[in-house]
C-alpha cells in the first residue's frame, strides 16, 4: 500500500481509518482524481468505500480489495471506464478491518474468525465485528457466551475496530465534504451478493427495488467475467453458510449452516440505514463449500477479476451509463494512443501460472479489460 500511494502520487493516498485493540493501523487507499478548480467550492465528494476483513479467516476478501486497488490504480489514464470512475468518485480501499484477528490467524489459528480483545471469559477472546454495530444489535443473543463465534460484545459497538471504523466514516461525512455512495463488504465464502437489511427478513429497506436491480447487475458482471462464477442475489437475512459433504454412497450434497454470518449489528445494515449509503451490499466470495474458508490460492486471481468486473458495473450504474447502445465501444477501450501490453490469465483457471499476452489496441473491446501488471508478481 505504501508502494502505490509512492508510485502514484496525483490520485493515490494512504490513510488509516482506525486503531485495533491491540494498537495496529487500519489502513486504507483513498483513490480518486480531484478537480483542480479552487476557486470554486465543491460539491462533497462521492466516494465508494470498499471492504475486507472484518473477519479474519477469510483471506480471499482481503486479497481481493487489494487487487481491486491495484487493478483501477494502475488503470487511470489508460483505460477510459477506470478514468472515468476515478475522476467521478473517490474509492477507499480497506483490505483488513480487523488487523489483530488477521495476524492471529497467519500465527495461531488459521480459522479465527473475531478480533482479540478480552471478553468476560479469560479464555474466548474476541467480539464479531460484524455483529456489534448499534443498529438493530441483537447481542442478548450472545451475551451470555463469550466463546461463540458471532458474539456480539456486551453493548453495541463493543467491538474496538468496528467503532472506530464507524467515527472515521462519520468524521469523514460531517467534516470532510464526503458523500458515501457506495459500500461493498467483502466475506467469504457461498458466492452471494447481499443487500440489506440483514437483520430481519420481516422488514423491507425503502430503496428495496433499487437494490435489488443493482444486485442483481452485479451477479451478472461477476457471472459473466472470464470464466466468471454464478453469485445468487438476495436479501443479507437470507444469507447462509453452505458447506458439501459427502453421502454414504459417494455423492456431495450441500448443507445450509447455521446463519452466523449475518445478523443483527452489520456492518451493511449500519451503513445503509444510519449513513444512508443507497448502493450497500455485502459480497460473500467463492466458493460454495468445497473449500471453504480454506479457498487455494490459484483462486486468487479470478476472484479478483470477477470483483473488477463487479465494482465496474456499480460505478457505470451510478454514473447512468449502464444500458447505453455504446458503452461496451466507448466505456472499455483504451484512450488514444494507448497500445498496452497485457498480462492475462491462462484459458485454464487451475494453472499454475498465467501466460503473459501481448494486446493490441483491437483487441480491447471487452469493457472490463484492465491492465494486468499484477501478473509479473505471480510465480509462474
Amino acid at each position: 500500500m505504501n508502494l502505490l500511494a509512492s508510485m502514484f502520487p496525483t490520485h493515490v493516498r494512504r490513510i488509516n481509518v482506525g486503531i485495533s485493540f491491540e494498537g495496529r493501523d487500519i489502513p486504507a487507499l483513498r483513490v480518486g482524481v480531484h478537480p483542480t478548480n479552487g476557486e470554486q467550492p465543491s460539491d462533497p465528494r462521492k466516494t465508494v468505500l470498499v471492504t475486507a476483513g472484518s473477519h479474519a479467516r477469510e483471506w480471499i476478501s482481503t486479497s481481493t480489495v487489494n487487487y481491486l486497488a491495484w487493478s483501477l490504480i494502475t488503470s487511470y489514464g489508460k483505460y477510459s471506464t477506470a478514468t472515468h470512475l476515478l475522476e467521478s468518485f473517490d474509492f477507499v480501499f480497506v483490505p483488513t478491518l480487523n488487523p489483530d484477528g488477521y495476524v492471529y490467524s497467519w500465527e495461531t489459528d488459521r480459522l479465527w474468525r473475531k478480533n482479540r480483545q478480552p471478553t468476560s471469559l479469560r479464555f474466548c477472546r474476541g467480539v464479531d465485528l460484524d455483529r456489534t454495530y448499534p443498529f438493530q444489535w441483537d447481542g442478548e443473543s450472545t451475551r451470555g457466551n463469550p466463546c461463540s463465534e458471532s458474539f456480539a460484545g456486551d453493548s453495541p459497538f463493543a467491538g474496538v475496530e468496528a467503532r472506530r471504523f464507524a467515527e472515521w466514516a462519520k468524521n469523514e461525512t460531517e467534516n470532510n465534504n464526503v458523500n458515501f455512495v457506495g459500500f461493498l463488504d467483502l466475506h467469504s465464502y457461498s458466492q452471494q451478493v447481499l443487500y440489506p437489511y440483514s437483520f430481519s427478513c420481516f422488514t423491507q429497506p425503502p430503496t428495496l427495488e433499487d437494490l435489488e436491480e443493482l444486485a442483481l447487475g452485479l451477479a451478472k458482471a461477476i457471472r459473466i467475467s472470464r470464466k466468471g462464477r454464478s453469485y445468487k442475489a438476495t436479501s443479507a437475512c437470507e444469507g447462509n453458510v453452505i458447506i458439501s459433504k459427502n453421502t454414504p454412497d459417494g455423492k456431495k450434497e450441500k448443507i445450509l449452516l447455521p446463519r452466523i454470518e449475518t445478523g443483527g449489528g452489520s456492518a451493511l445494515d449500519w451503513f445503509y440505514h444510519e449513513l444512508r449509503v443507497k448502493h450497500a451490499y455485502q459480497i460473500k466470495l467463492r466458493d460454495t463449500g468445497s473449500y471453504g474458508f480454506l479457498l487455494p490460492k490459484e483462486n486468487i486471481v479470478p476472484t479478483g477479476q470477477e470483483m473488477l468486473d463487479a465494482v465496474l458495473y456499480l460505478g457505470r450504474y451510478m454514473l447512468g451509463t449502464v444500458g447505453l447502445e455504446d458503452e461496451e465501444t466507448e466505456n472499455s477501450k483504451p484512450l488514444e494512443g494507448q497500445k498496452p501490453t497485457e498480462q492475462i490469465p491462462n484459458e485454464d483457471d487451475d494453472a499454475e501460472g498465467y501466460e503473459e499476452v501481448t494486446r493490441v489496441e483491437e483487441d480491447a473491446a471487452d469493457e472490463y479489460d484492465t491492465p494486468w501488471e499484477l501478473r509479473r508478481r505471480i510465480k509462474r
